[in-house]
């Protein structure tokens, strides 16, 4: 059995025993709605007769459930809330699917792909700028899984350090400081991670960590001892400077090329 199979059959578990509660604390709903006109009753009917007679294996698998943020590369002021749903396709490979909240009217608002940091190695040097580094966000404690317990979540975390995520967006549906777009407008937005305190704008963690009754601080915590396995990461400075905020540095959390660049400790 693979690491990452022991750890999600553990979590499934743990999600079938705490399923019910998980769910009445995470309801998020999305702030805006596609126009358009009511569903008639000859497609709901249609929906239904597809439900029954139709298969959805491709959507079968995402079942393990992140959320957390992300700034626009080209626009580091840009910021969202991002629910992923997730599918680990192998040890090395996840695809997640980004939603604007975790409920049955949620919009689908962009794609992650993660990778390991193996797979990452193995990428031409000019497709390496499209993935963002994920220690920031783990260590910070702002990823998080809602409804797992902390021995769970953290087993999950640990899986995806030094890990990367490309990803793309492709509607503005609301977020701090932006009105929704009632449609998807104007290209995909390339995301990347804070990887810096500050880097966020004032509030937004703590508005999700209220309203879905999470605690960044206290998963930064007990996720220190996380700390040693980090790995200096590409991207990390990528979007240094470009905040209108003083940050600060996280432990564990390095630019490779200032790590190449630091002179060698003396004993």
């Amino acid at each position: 059995m693979t690491r990452w199979n022991y750890v999600f059959g553990a979590m499934t578990v743990v999600a079938c025993l705490t399923s019910t509660h998980a769910l009445a604390d995470e309801a998020v709903r999305p702030k805006v709605a596609p126009v358009g006109s009511p569903k008639t009753a000859k497609t709901q009917v249609l929906e239904a007769g597809a439900k029954v007679l139709q298969g959805n294996a491709p959507l079968k698998g995402f079942d393990v459930y992140l959320v957390g943020f992300h700034p626009m590369k080209a626009q580091p002021e840009h910021q969202m809330e991002a629910h992923h749903y997730c599918h680990q396709m192998n040890e090395d490979f996840a695809q997640c699917v980004l939603f604007d909240s975790n409920t049955a009217n949620a919009n689908m608002n962009g794609v992650e792909y993660i990778i390991s940091e193996k797979l990452f190695e193995s990428l031409p040097e000019d497709e390496k700028k499209y993935w963002h580094p994920h220690n920031g966000e783990i260590l910070s404690g702002q990823l998080q899984a809602p409804g797992l317990p902390r021995v769970a979540e953290k087993a999950l975390m640990r899986t995806k350090i030094n890990s990367y995520g490309k990803t793309w967006h492709v509607w503005n549906t609301g977020h701090k400081g932006m009105a929704a777009d009632k449609l998807p407008l104007g290209d995909p937005m390339l995301a990347w991670s804070f990887n810096r305190d500050g880097e966020a704008m004032p509030g937004l963690v703590e508005k999700r960590d209220r309203r879905m009754g999470l605690s960044t601080p206290e998963a930064r915590k007990d996720r220190a001892d996380l700390v040693p396995l980090a790995k200096p990461q590409s991207g990390v400075d990528a979007l240094k400077g470009g905040f209108k905020r003083p940050t600060r540095d996280l432990p564990g959390v390095t630019d490779k090329r200032s790590a190449l660049s630091s002179p060698p400790v003396k004993p």
